[in-house]
């Protein structure tokens, strides 16, 4: 992660309050944080190269190319640009897709319909680098229009939708200009000085977002990245233009302008992290179960525990996780990724009662206990491998500031525990878990 430098945060926007928004959207966000739980896909061309997604065809971002694809930065994108030549993912199968995450426990997908590269997993009209494209062999195949493929399966899986889009895109003449020589992630030219290509620009953005907006059903979230476009180098696009238009299609379309902040960033989006200072907005923390977003042969997958304590302690401070998967070249999901979904999935199907639909607790953790609420019942998790060994893990009502509990008994065997001092002392039978549970009912006021 410390080598990584396309990490974007503002940690100046994450503390902005709402302006005025739209009620379909305020009704939107408050599913939204019911749900809790989201998947991204970042899937193109560089799950064929097998590199860190499209990163290595920006000059100035040297920490892509440790382990370069190509000798020669030339080499490189010339091979790279070529590569929709042989994208053909014939085991593609988004039923499995959206069987598995189904399974998983997670409520709402996101997928990239265009990365920094430019290359469109869609049947876009404005654009012919694309997985429809003559050029693309897998143009031939029933399920070429991927996006649409995607986003039919996971909704009839009940999964809520989004578009992932890059503002930026390194494939386009109108942004990375032909014969230029750009040298990092901007716009190959300044566009206080060539307004009219800038403009033409815009409006190629506007018609590509207007196009997934109107073309593929229901849309949920409209995930802007590509930071520096609307903070830097003179690159603005016109989103109080562009918004509202795509609301007229999608009126509960919540937008994120990531690190952008005003209007337009709906909800905030740390990244690779649990924030320390909490966002004032609604946010999620995005974090990919390996170590890249893309597919990348041989990369490093988190445990099981580390997703599991990344989500628990996301959620217990009014967070949601959304966590990325990268597909393989041939379509399919890499193995590791379906092993941790599982076990996710398994652990959910138990513990989800104090995952979804709550919201954070006045008290969000005491010791290696996190906390979440949901009306009068307040749900604990307590972490048991950080105790020690001659310790009897207890937790104080006092310190929570609880009055009036009703119970206390373990979500997953139904144990109802005794409350002595208004103490709750945990068994050594519930410190074989990596994680116990608990649910404490509050008696309803009146």
């Amino acid at each position: 992660m410390k080598i990584r430098q396309d990490i974007e945060e503002n940690n100046v926007t994450q503390q902005e309050a709402y302006s005025e928004l739209p009620s379909e959207v305020r009704q939107q966000l408050e599913k939204f944080q019911d749900d809790k739980l989201g998947v991204i896909f970042h899937w193109g061309l560089y799950a064929t190269a097998g590199i860190v997604e499209s990163w290595q065809l920006s000059e100035e971002d040297t920490w892509a190319r440790k382990k370069p694809w190509r000798t020669t930065l030339d080499q490189l994108r010339q091979d790279y640009w070529a590569l929709d030549k042989v994208f053909d993912p014939q085991k593609f199968c988004p039923e499995t897709w959206a069987s598995v995450c189904k399974k998983a426990g997670f409520n709402y997908m996101l997928f990239t319909t265009k990365h920094h590269d430019g290359f469109n997993m869609y049947d876009t009209h404005y654009s012919t680098y694309k997985v429809t494209g003559k050029n693309c062999p897998f143009h031939k195949d029933k399920r070429k229009d991927i996006f649409k493929e995607v986003v039919q399966a996971f909704r009839k899986e009940g999964l809520s939708t989004g578009i992932y889009y890059s503002k930026a895109d390194w494939a386009s003449p109108l942004y990375w200009e032909p014969d230029s020589r750009p040298k990092g992630r901007y716009a190959s030219y300044d566009p206080m000085e060539k307004p009219e290509i800038w403009q033409s620009y815009q409006q190629f953005v506007f018609d590509q977002l207007q196009e997934l907006c109107t073309s593929y059903g229901k849309m949920d979230i409209l995930w802007l990245d590509g930071g520096w476009v609307n903070s830097a180098n003179n690159e603005y696009l016109a989103m109080d233009q562009l918004i509202p238009q795509l609301r007229k299609a999608q009126p509960q379309l919540i937008a994120v302008d990531r690190t952008i902040g005003g209007p337009y960033e709906n909800y905030v989006t740390p990244e690779r992290k649990v924030p320390d200072i909490l966002p004032k907005k609604v946010w999620e923390s995005n974090i990919p179960l390996a170590k890249n977003w893309g597919y990348v042969p041989d990369d490093c997958y988190k445990t099981f525990e580390e997703i599991l304590t990344l989500l628990i302690q996301i959620v217990s401070k009014g967070g949601n996780l959304l966590l990325g998967i990268g597909p393989k070249p041939d379509g399919t999901l890499p193995e590791e990724a379906v092993a941790l979904m599982t076990q996710l999935g398994s652990w959910l199907n138990i513990y989800g009662k104090g995952i979804y639909g709550t919201r954070k607790n006045d008290v969000t953790q005491l010791k290696n206990w996190y906390f979440t609420r949901k009306k009068q019942t307040i749900y604990g998790f307590h972490f048991n491998k950080n105790e020690a060994v001659d310790t009897t893990p207890e937790l104080s009502l006092e310190a929570l500031g609880v009055n009036d509990v009703v119970s206390v008994h373990n979500i997953k065997t139904n144990h109802i525990y005794s409350i002595q001092n208004r103490r709750i002392h945990l068994t050594e039978e519930d410190r074989q878990a990596f994680v116990t549970g608990i649910e404490i009912q509050i008696e309803t006021e009146g």
